[in-house]
């Protein structure tokens, strides 16, 4: 990463893999209509969420550095969220989930670094800095939702995905990308809609990314909190949708006590919501989140979460009794008649830690073609071999020099000479390595002498299976980064010279310098040549305040009525009027 992402210290802890993701804020490319739509929704939104939005959602926008004026810039952010934790980067729109979780972990709000067009104003499918820093910034000012934003990182992070979660993210990010660009055909959006019915039909049996998903989905995005009958808006999409948040409160959309089902319901980021979880307080939704945690293999490992690891054909990290990690893409597991996993196979580079610090000469390159270990006990032994004292391990012919033969319970016999062996902080020996080794199971010869050292993972049993590495600092990228970038917007040079007349009102506004000629010329303009425009009509009648305003206010006031014709912009015009005559009082 660039030095100049790093103007707050808690970036500094980002590893490295999670730092490509990370672009800096095209603040540049940002015209003054996107200032614009930036200053209406915040002016909106806190007009009508300070009486619906949870009590710390105001004084949390000063808190995270956000104003109404003006989009943010990360490194203002920064600076104001180091003082409570946090951080803020700014990414190209949806990233995958994995690594999205992985930033929370590390206290920082990822946020897109583009904003939603005119013509999205009320809601957008695409996440854009409105959504992200007006949405998630300011409640985690509160510091236990702050903790809850993080240990869900944590945990959601560790959720192993299935292969079709990701071809689901990509055909989710494609949509978000083409729905925002104007050039886009309606056939295209319609048939990018259908592409991701056909994946959502066919995802087979939900993985535990999936249950996260939508837990974070119903919560962090459209949670509400407090009591069913008069709850208070939290979630980040109904903080930032000028129109949902109105929507939700409504009787239209039912109210369900948030619980560990709401792991199971599935979601549409293309329609409104019409059903959201209220949790009582924040301190519940940790309770939740611990339960779920409890169903994962990130806390049971076992058979089942090494199938898990196999299906998902991504990245992930077994942890056997001994502490002992082994990181890669498992996909082989030996089991026993009593449904016992007795020999685990990766294949392509695998890395091996213990308490997520890899093992001095155990990288990713040692191990380039893959990794096998037999788990279990000694057959016809009862005391596991990471229990043996020295005196044990000797008895049992399991010491430097010894050529030696091991038969595991699962039937795995490993014969050859032991070189040397690795001990973790307790004194229990954690990895053995052998040369002249063979390693075979009946008649499946699993390592042959001439493939070289053969290193074997002690530990009786598989305690963890989680998504990801143990190491990410040493084994490097680990996340896909995404191949579809968003559109960047091309704009005609009458668009651009719009864009130059909302300059013009910006700057009229912040010199405080008001003269009525100016406006009545860029008001002139307007009704030739962009007579669809209604944003800058309401911000050139917002700065009409004085006595001698009053003709050409009330032209620009009834110039504005009519577009209260068209139902697409009629609310939004209406409830500008409002704002802005509700402030001049």
């Amino acid at each position: 990463m660039k030095r100049e992402y790093l103007s707050n210290t808690v970036l500094e802890k980002l590893p490295y893999h999670l730092r490509d993701f990370i672009l800096k804020q095209p603040y540049d490319e940002y015209t003054a209509q996107n200032q614009a739509v930036w200053r209406y929704v915040m002016r909106k939104n806190i007009d009508y969420l300070g009486k619906v939005a949870h009590e710390s959602y105001i004084p949390g926008l000063a808190k995270a550095g956000i104003s109404t004026e003006q989009i943010p810039r990360m490194e203002g952010m920064n600076r104001i969220l180091k003082e409570i934790g946090w951080a803020a980067v700014s990414v190209d729109g949806f990233i995958p989930p994995n690594a999205f979780m992985e930033f929370q972990a590390y206290n920082t709000l990822v946020i897109a670094a583009d904003i939603r067009t005119i013509d999205h104003i009320e809601y957008t499918p695409a996440p854009d800095i409105i959504h992200e820093a007006a949405g998630h910034a300011p409640i985690i000012a509160n510091p236990e939702y702050a903790e809850y934003l993080r240990r869900f990182g944590e945990i959601g992070s560790k959720a192993i995905s299935s292969a079709k979660d990701f071809e689901l993210y990509e055909a989710i990010r494609h949509l978000s990308i083409i729905k925002e660009d104007p050039a886009t055909k309606p056939s295209e959006i319609k048939e990018a809609e259908v592409h991701i019915a056909l994946i959502s039909e066919n995802m087979g049996p939900p993985s535990e990314m999936a249950g996260i998903r939508n837990m974070h989905w119903w919560t962090v995005e459209y949670g509400l909190i407090g009591t069913l009958d008069r709850p208070k808006i939290y979630g980040a999409g109904l903080l930032s949708s000028i129109g949902e948040s109105k929507w939700c409160m409504g009787d239209q959309v039912k109210k369900i006590p948030y619980s560990i089902d709401a792991a199971k319901v599935e979601f549409d980021i293309t329609k409104p919501q019409p059903q959201l979880f209220v949790t009582p307080d924040f301190a519940h939704l940790s309770l939740v989140l611990e339960e779920y945690a409890n169903s994962m293999a990130l806390r049971n490992g076992g058979l089942k979460g090494v199938r898990k690891l196999i299906e998902s054909k991504n990245l992930g990290t077994m942890e056997l009794s001994t502490g002992i990690q082994i990181s890669g893409k498992f996909t082989e597991v030996i089991e026993d008649e009593r449904s016992r996993p007795v020999y685990i196979k990766t294949t392509g580079p695998t890395a091996l830690a213990y308490k997520n610090k890899e093992l001095i000469g155990h990288d990713k390159n040692y191990h380039a073609q893959g990794f096998g270990s037999p788990v279990g006990k000694l057959k016809g032994i009862n005391l596991a071999i990471e229990n043996m004292s020295p005196t044990d391990l000797e008895v049992y012919g399991i010491y430097e020099g010894k050529k030696t033969e091991l038969l595991f319970e699962g039937g795995v016999l490993v014969e050859g000479e032991i070189i040397t062996g690795k001990r973790n902080l307790q004194g229990k020996i954690i990895l053995i390595s052998f040369r002249n080794c063979t390693v075979k199971r009946k008649d499946e010869v699993l390592f042959k002498p001439e493939w070289g050292t053969y290193d074997m993972a002690v530990g009786e049993n598989i305690i963890s299976a989680f998504s990801g590495i143990a190491d990410p600092n040493s084994f490097g990228q680990q996340f896909e980064i995404p191949k579809e970038k968003t559109h960047k917007i091309t704009y005609r040079s009458k668009e651009k010279t719009l864009f130059e007349l909302y300059e013009q009102v910006r700057k009229i506004r912040q010199s405080e310098n008001i003269k009525d000629e100016d406006l009545q010329f860029i008001f002139g303009q307007l009704i030739v040549n962009y007579p669809k425009d209604w944003l800058l009509p309401l911000e050139i009648y917002e700065l009409l305040r004085s006595e001698d305003s009053f003709h050409l206010r009330t032209e620009v006031k009834s110039y504005l009525e009519q577009f209260c014709l068209d139902d697409s912009v009629k609310n939004l015009v209406i409830d500008g009027i409002r704002l802005i005559e509700e402030d001049k009082t």
